[in-house]
């Protein structure tokens, strides 16, 4: 395999991407994140992922690129990143004794070839406490976490059940990724 760039300079997706146990850099894509507000959140992770990994793939076209993005599913409303500490507040309290999706997308480039996929796992959250979700906002976990939390941190101890990848919650589909990249290589080299 080519070099392989991860578009990406998230330490959960670095940390991830070290269990393939292939030598990688990381580079941040810079991109814009906004989207349409009608698109469905499948639509919108794989939308993302493939404008991060086009940004590194445009400079690096004879290395593989991954990009990805995970978002936050309430009632079919996506919750981003939360703007303050109000905002993560009321995502919180929304998510509270109830389950909700996690969307990772993913897309692989290597030259003229793509792979665009992306995963869902549903995430269930105990009824929470005003205490408990002060608690947590106190640590500052949540602010660069879409949804308000992360599973592999202090976010754990909200988190009741889940059904799904437990590795796309944390930002990246590894298992699938693998299989995918495995795949890829075998056909387009």
């Amino acid at each position: 395999m080519h070099s392989l760039i991860l578009a990406s300079s998230s330490p959960r997706r670095k940390e991830l991407l070290q269990f393939l146990q292939i030598p990688f850099e990381s580079m941040n894509s810079n991109v814009d994140e906004s989207i349409d507000e009608n698109m469905q959140a499948e639509d919108a992770v794989q939308e993302l992922a493939v404008r991060k990994a086009e940004a590194i793939a445009t400079r690096y076209p004879d290395s593989w690129v991954i990009g990805s993005d995970t978002v936050v599913v309430l009632d079919g409303q996506i919750l981003g990143k939360p703007a303050n500490r109000a905002d993560g507040k009321r995502m919180l309290e929304m998510l509270s004794g109830r389950t909700h999706e996690v969307y990772t997308g993913v897309a692989i480039l290597y030259g003229e070839h793509s792979s665009v996929f992306a995963e869902k796992t549903e995430v269930t959250f105990w009824e929470l406490s005003e205490p408990e979700i002060e608690r947590y906002l106190d640590s500052g976990e949540p602010f660069d976490k879409a949804g308000s939390y992360g599973i592999q941190g202090l976010g754990s101890l909200l988190v009741k059940q889940i059904n799904g990848d437990y590795f796309s919650v944390v930002g990246l589909p590894i298992s699938r990724l693998a299989r995918e990249l495995k795949m890829m290589e075998s056909e387009w080299t």
